[in-house]
């Protein structure tokens, strides 16, 4: 396979990876034929994926605008992913051009698409680390040269710990970032999950070939979802399926009587 000049020349283009196949699922172009492979293969067990993928890039959008009501102007974008029309800054700085985005992914493609597309932008930064090490994000220049601490500051998590096993502890890894946030701070995560009850066998066949074909995933149910936000405010409405939170139009939730495979929730440090 060619490869093209906006990959990185250490990665690896016959493996699938979170960031590509989420870029393909929202119809971007940096991906590769073993990310659309395993992306199509999921679309075609359950049709309706695409649709909760770019419901989980609403809730982003949603949460963005609702945030910058409430005054913040700090991001703190976590599996930010490949760039795609939408992106925080685009959001934030729309409605206040002194926003200041940090973006952090592992993915070298995505990162390296992100530094291009943003250069010359003073107020955005990006960072190419492991998001489970809080540590290591909350102390690179490239956050705490831009983001100030002692200030308001909101954490995203869209669409990212469901790809964090109970063994490597999301609670804590939340914690990390929580305890260095100022009073007045918030979280906002997007997760896959459902109750026990409403696994179907499409479901079931489409994680099973991300699980095989990219990583495992890690579904949660709704009270193991909240239990994320231990040591914060729930903002309301609380704890809801992605597309009740905030709705933009009626349009925005989706199918009658059909529960939606995804939670999504605020949580503010008092």
């Amino acid at each position: 396979m060619e490869r093209p000049n906006w990959a990185p020349g250490d990665i690896d283009l016959e493996r699938p990876s979170v960031a590509r196949v989420y870029d393909y699922w929202l119809g971007g172009a940096h991906n590769f034929a073993a990310d659309r492979a395993v992306g199509q293969q999921a679309l075609e067990i359950m049709p309706e994926l695409r649709d909760v993928i770019l419901n989980h890039r609403s809730f982003l959008r949603r949460v963005v605008r609702h945030l910058l009501g409430m005054g913040v102007r700090q991001f703190l974008d976590l599996g930010s992913g490949i760039p795609t029309v939408g992106n925080v800054h685009e959001i934030a700085q729309s409605a206040d051009p002194a926003a200041k985005i940090a973006y952090v992914d592992v993915d070298p493609v995505a990162v390296a698409h992100s530094r291009s597309l943003l250069s010359g932008n003073e107020r955005v930064s990006v960072l190419q680390a492991d998001v489970r090490d809080p540590a290591a994000v909350l102390t690179a220049p490239e956050v705490t040269g831009l983001l100030d601490f002692d200030e308001p500051v909101a954490v995203l998590m869209i669409a990212l710990l469901h790809f964090v096993s109970d063994e490597e502890d999301p609670v804590g890894i939340i914690a990390g970032y929580r305890d260095r946030l100022a009073p007045g701070s918030f979280v906002a995560i997007s997760h896959a999950g459902y109750e026990a009850d409403e696994e179907t066998g499409s479901y079931r066949a489409a994680r099973s070939v991300y699980d095989r074909g990219v990583t495992p995933m890690t579904y949660r149910n709704g009270a193991e979802f909240t239990r994320l936000f231990e040591g914060l405010e729930l903002v309301e409405p609380g704890v809801v399926r992605l597309p009740a939170w905030h709705p933009e139009s009626p349009d925005d939730l989706g199918e009658p009587g059909r529960p939606f495979p995804a939670f999504g929730a605020v949580g503010r440090k008092a």
